[in-house]
């Protein structure tokens, strides 16, 4: 069952089958968890408009800002109008190119937007509605809490944002995600409307995921392309380079006939939260 963590906050576990089924039953209740999602955490909650604006102003964002989605991992193509996607952009690839960044470990993925997915996760752009989805990885326990989650609200899909405050809350010109539950309690613990679902052995979640850093993901998008390579492959682009490097993103990229141009704003990698000593 759950233990007692930091100023008797009850933070549950990922890995106990009880706790799992009172995290999923508080996000059919309308609150927010922060749960272990591949080697670090993120917040997952109901994809209503109010919901959603709740979450926001907790952080310190915008109300109306636009969530990400998280699902299991059979239902991330469900997420996306593969029928926009760029000319010379097969689906069939980008579906196999997916897949393996999924077999790795935690990554963000913006294409073109289903007409299924709710109002508060679709974003605005110049060619059509674009979604961002936001998935630990198959490696990851925390399926079956997504999965509870998503049997208990009825749909496909959930909101998902990282478990942070905003940079003008905070001060600091970078507020990076949290990997570790003692940070996680102290920051939102209190918080009325969150649980916390914790990693049972947080470095063994580290260990699952040799190849990602502790930060928020890297998002790569294929709603449109950044022109071609010298040899001819359709880059898609880099958004952000969190915890998975451009270069094996490029390398894994490569392997299914495309090639990765990194947004300037994705030149530099996020850099993980430093904790105190203690």
């Amino acid at each position: 069952m759950g233990v007692q963590q930091a100023a008797a906050v009850r933070t549950l576990v990922l890995d106990d089958p009880e706790d799992v089924r009172e995290a999923a039953g508080a996000v059919a209740g309308g609150e927010a968890v922060a749960h272990g999602f591949g080697n670090f955490y993120a917040l997952s909650f109901r994809p209503e408009r109010e919901v959603v604006e709740r979450v926001n102003r907790m952080k310190g964002r915008p109300a109306g800002r636009t969530a990400s989605v998280t699902t299991v991992p059979e239902r991330v193509p469900a997420a996306f109008d593969w029928t926009r996607l760029p000319d010379g952009v097969p689906w069939q690839q980008v579906r196999s190119l997916t897949a393996e960044l999924l077999g790795l470990g935690p990554i963000g993925l913006r294409g073109p937007a289903a007409g299924r997915v709710p109002e508060a996760l679709v974003a605005a752009d110049g060619g059509g509605p674009t979604v961002q989805v936001i998935v630990p990885g198959t490696r990851c326990p925390s399926h079956a809490f997504l999965g509870a989650a998503l049997a208990r609200t009825g749909g496909d899909f959930l909101a998902v944002t990282s478990v942070n405050r905003s940079r003008h809350v905070t001060g600091r010109d970078h507020e990076p995600a949290h990997w570790r539950a003692d940070g996680l309690v102290d920051e939102f613990g209190a918080e009325e409307g969150v649980r916390i679902l914790a990693h049972a052995d947080e470095e063994a979640a580290r260990r699952r995921h040799p190849f990602h850093r502790p930060t928020s993901v890297s998002i790569l998008s294929f709603h449109r392309t950044a022109g071609h390579t010298r040899s001819g492959l359709p880059a898609l682009v880099l958004e952000q380079q969190g915890s998975l490097s451009a270069d094996h993103i490029r390398a894994i990229a490569a392997n299914h006939g495309f090639g990765l141009a990194v947004a300037p704003r994705a030149v530099v990698p996020l850099p993980p939260r430093a904790y105190g000593i203690g």
